[in-house]
């Protein structure tokens, strides 16, 4: 990776670049107004994804020295195909980046994962309030889904 300020260079997270992950992630509860992981969440983050067996896997992207984007997906399966699916949980650029190509190379990277491992396809979700995220994603050939989406929290299970 060069060291020049304008460099882009995407590299996968690890102990070196946790903090600044973690900070990232920090910023994306702060752009969809909601709380951010709070301690304990974050020492979960931390052993889901450092452990021998992680959880889910992430990447960060970098301008010069400085994170200012990140992907974390994990896979699921899908029976119809019968083939593994990259689930994105989140992809997120900086304020300051947008506009930049930084998501498009992040995205990019992401499809090149899901085709290396062997995915039928890459499956995520877009706030209904986002319209800059769901237009990016249709200018990326993504197809909205006539579904709804559900959640159930742990407290109710």
């Amino acid at each position: 990776m060069g060291k020049t300020e304008n460099s882009f260079a995407i590299q996968k997270v690890d102990t070196s670049n946790f903090e600044e992950f973690l900070g990232l992630i920090d910023k994306l509860a702060e752009f969809e107004k909601l709380p951010p992981p709070d301690e304990e969440a974050k020492k979960r983050l931390r052993a889901d994804y450092l452990s021998g067996n992680p959880k889910y896997e992430a990447f960060v992207g970098k301008i010069g020295d400085t994170c200012v984007a990140y992907a974390l997906y994990f896979f699921t399966y899908s029976s119809f195909l019968a083939l593994p699916t990259l689930f994105l949980e989140d992809i997120f650029v900086l304020a300051e980046c947008r506009r930049r190509g930084v998501g498009k190379k992040m995205f990019d990277h992401c499809k090149m994962i899901a085709k290396r491992r062997g995915c039928g396809r890459i499956e995520f979700s877009v706030l209904t309030w986002n319209k800059p995220a769901q237009r990016f994603y249709e200018r990326n050939k993504a197809e909205r889904l006539p579904w709804l989406f559900y959640r159930l929290d742990k407290e109710n299970f």
